[in-house]
């Protein structure tokens, strides 16, 4: 059985939190493949300052080219539209795999609300990654977990590593300011984002 990872996104631009989750996730859910798949266009959020898809494409894999096992795959942006979860699924399931869906808090706690969540939970496994200290999503972080178990039939794992408190739109704005993105994300990131002149 090939344990297969699938870490969605917008990834605009991809920073050094992702790439944290992103070995966090595989070490901890013994991943044989991390799909890492840009969206074409998000369902869930509006993009600010958008930035074509390609060019998120090309930053994935900068940022995550160096990576053992780890894929970067343009499936979602190559078919166009809005990019729902199931749909990316369904193209990977298959009978000698098993799939392994990373989430952040807020997705963790909305899955219930995505296209089809009973076939997201019968075709993966959703686990979940905290990018932050806020106790209080602790008690509806069980509560939705208990939820989810009764209703789909399967327990939402954590990834446990330190949380690092960096957003997309925290590197966006750091790029409007002109300051150092040293630190938030890769250096060939960094680069392909001013020599393309991105969020400016």
């Amino acid at each position: 059985m090939t344990r297969i990872g699938i870490y969605g996104g917008t990834f605009s631009p991809p920073h050094n939190g992702h790439l944290r989750a992103a070995k966090a996730f595989m070490e901890q859910m013994w991943l044989d493949i991390l799909y890492v798949i840009p969206a074409a266009i998000p369902p869930h959020k509006e993009m600010e300052k958008q930035v074509d898809a390609q060019h998120r494409l090309e930053m994935c894999r900068l940022a995550f080219g160096s990576m053992e096992g780890v894929y970067v795959s343009d499936m979602e942006i190559t078919r166009g539209g809005r990019s729902y979860t199931v749909d990316t699924l369904r193209k990977l399931s298959g009978e000698d795999r098993r799939l392994f869906l990373l989430c952040g808090t807020d997705m963790m706690l909305t899955l219930d609300t995505w296209r089809s969540p009973e076939e997201i939970f019968k075709l993966s496994y959703p686990v979940y990654i905290r990018r932050d200290n806020d106790r209080t999503l602790d008690q509806p972080i069980v509560q939705k977990i208990a939820e989810y178990h009764k209703k789909y039939g399967k327990v939402v794992r954590r990834i446990v590593t330190e949380p690092l408190e960096l957003s997309s739109h925290e590197v966006r704005e750091a790029i409007a300011l002109e300051k150092s993105l040293k630190d938030m994300v890769p250096d060939a990131v960094e680069t392909y984002i001013k020599e393309h002149h991105l969020y400016e």
